[in-house]
């Protein structure tokens, strides 16, 4: 199985890959199973969560660019209100 894959990106990637026309995302406080039909990137403009997967638990943070892979099976426990944009592979 693929694992999520998180990076830091600086402000000439985020440009290149065109985050500013991604689609927006926002979620309170909660927990949720979900499960990736396709690879989904994200890129957090705020929040905190922890996604809980067969592998392990990853924390997902502000400012962070995340590839969740097609197929994956995960528990989401939003910490702090999350604001994201995403897109579609």
């Amino acid at each position: 199985m693929a694992k999520i894959k998180i990076e830091k990106p600086d402000k000439a990637k985020l440009e290149k890959l065109g985050v500013d026309r991604w689609s927006p995302w926002r979620c309170d406080v909660s927990v949720f199973d979900w499960e990736y039909d396709s690879d989904e990137v994200c890129y957090i403009l705020e929040g905190r969560v922890k996604v809980k997967t067969s592998d392990g638990e990853v924390e997902i943070n502000k400012g962070d660019l995340v590839t969740f892979p097609k197929g994956l099976k995960c528990k989401w426990n939003v910490i702090e209100k999350v604001n994201k944009v995403y897109t579609f592979r």
